[in-house]
Order: C-alpha cells, then structure tokens, then sequence
C-alpha cells in the first residue's frame, strides 16, 4: 500500500494544529459526543447495541489518532468516576469488570488506529472510508468477543457478543463513511 502525504490526509477538524485550549474543548465535545451515542442502545445480554463504535470511529477519524485516542480515553475516565456517559448509564467500575470491558479497553486502540489512517490518507473517499471504519468495528468486535470468551467460553462469546453485531457494525460503518464523506463535501476545515 502506498502512504499518502499527511498533507492529503483527511482529518477535517486538524485538531493536531489548534491550541491546547481549543484541543481541550475538542474533547470535552467529543465525550459528550460519546455519551449520547452511548445512550442510544438496544438493551440485550451480555451486551447492549449502541452507537459507541460509529462515535468511537468517528472521533478518531475526526480528531486524528492522538487526540481521537485521548478524547475515549477522557470519556473512559468519566464512566470511572462514576458519572453515567456509558449505554444503560452503567458506572465504570462494572463495566471495567463485566462482560462489556474488552469492548471498553479496544474503543480507544479503535479511535486510534481509525485516526492514523485518516492522518495517512485512508479516508479520502467513501470506500476507502468505510473499509477503515469496518476495520475499526471488526477490531473492537475481537477485542470484546476474547474478553467474553475468557469470562463464558468461545460459543457464548461468539453468539452473544459478537455474530449479532455483525451487521450493525457493517451498517455503522456505511454511516460513518457517509457522514465523513458529507462533512468532505462542507468543506468544513478549523484551519
């Protein structure tokens, strides 16, 4: 595969080159950002359906890998402390802990390695878009599916935690690719 120019890479906010203020700002959206698309969510067992992996993909492809990955980190954080930004407004130390955790721990890795590929071009279009997107969604799928398996078994794993999300990460992926590719088209730039 051939590396882009970062200076054709597409991460429209181009947080990277703003001031730690307005970077700190930048987060403090993003974890809001992250918490409403936490409480959108399916309830099911061992894990809900939300739509924390298309903000999580969104922030990194947004944001770019280092503040993409902080910005989860920082939402992570909250959800520690006890404030409820996670689906079903779960406290963090359950979550950090129950079936939900590999989900958890993978979303700032996702937020990262969405927003390196941004930062090197990969987002320029909307097929490249949603094959980084999908590729944010499988990870975070195999990290949350290990975490299962360690705590039920394999088959438990694989049938309630990651064979029905299967579809909702691919159509998540498409949303993702969709709305970064209309925010493309804005011409939206901070800088």
């Amino acid at each position: 595969m051939t590396q882009t120019n970062p200076a054709q890479a597409f991460v429209p906010l181009k947080l990277a080159n703003r001031s730690l203020g307005f970077q700190a700002l930048a987060v403090v959206i993003g974890t809001m950002f992250l918490a409403v698309s936490s409480w959108i969510s399916v309830p099911m067992i061992p894990v809900p359906i939300t739509m924390q992996t298309f903000a999580v993909t969104m922030v990194g492809a947004l944001y770019g890998w280092r503040l993409g990955g902080i910005t989860v980190v920082a939402w992570l954080l909250q959800s520690f402390i006890g404030l409820p930004v996670l689906a079903e407004g779960m406290p963090g130390q359950l979550a950090f802990a129950g079936p939900t955790a590999g989900y958890l721990f993978a979303f700032p890795v996702v937020a990262a390695m969405v927003g390196y590929l941004a930062e090197r071009g990969f987002t320029r279009n909307p097929f490249s878009s949603a094959v980084v997107m999908l590729m944010g969604n499988a990870l975070c799928l195999a990290v949350g599916g290990l975490w299962l398996a360690g705590l039920f078994g394999f088959d438990v794993a694989w049938a309630s935690g990651v064979a029905p999300f299967i579809l909702g990460g691919v159509l998540k992926s498409a949303l993702a690719a969709a709305m970064l590719e209309a925010v493309r088209r804005s011409g939206i730039r901070l800088s």
